[in-house]
């Protein structure tokens, strides 16, 4: 059976009538003394297979488990700030699951000192942590005077230190 030889029948069917059958298919019985035959015959359709998305993401590779270190050493020594405070506030506001304060087992908030660790099980964004102590300081009104850095040595450690006023009120003398 020809894969291009179609009934011209079948041809107005499919919405094609300016395509012209020369030799009409030999497997119709109409099809040698007659156009008009009734040979459901179609050209078959080539179907591409689909990649899967599962290798691709796989490949990527998930973080499991993460523990972040935010140091409230200076603030906490110059008593501007509270560090029960702020674990308390991280602790009902850090959302899990899409929902604000269920920690569960999945994250843990605790204090050491001047230190808070917080532990994840799961994925857990450091710039979520970031964003949320920022959030804090604002609400407890010294944002202007602390700012959220990330040490130098060890990525997962955030310090919170003072603005260098002194310098910048030292270019402005002169």
């Amino acid at each position: 059976m020809g894969l291009d030889r179609v009934c011209p029948v079948n041809q107005a069917r499919m919405g094609n009538p300016e395509r012209r059958v020369k030799n009409p298919n030999p497997n119709c019985p109409n099809s040698a003394s007659s156009f008009t035959s009734t040979c459901h015959t179609i050209s078959p359709v080539t179907v591409k297979p689909k990649m899967s998305r599962v290798s691709a993401a796989g490949a990527k590779g998930k973080k499991k488990g993460a523990t972040f270190t935010i140091d409230c050493g200076k603030p906490v020594e110059d008593k501007i700030m509270d560090i029960a405070s702020l674990e308390k506030f991280l602790q009902e506001r850090i959302k899990v699951g899409g929902k604000a304060g269920a920690l569960g087992d999945s994250v843990t908030v605790t204090r050491e000192k001047s230190k808070i660790m917080v532990t994840s099980e799961n994925n857990f964004s450091k710039r979520y942590l970031k964003y949320l102590t920022k959030k804090y300081l604002k609400k407890h009104n010294v944002r202007d005077w602390l700012r959220v850095i990330a040490s130098n040595k060890d990525r997962n450690v955030y310090e919170l230190r003072y603005f260098n006023i002194a310098e910048n009120e030292g270019e402005e003398e002169d």
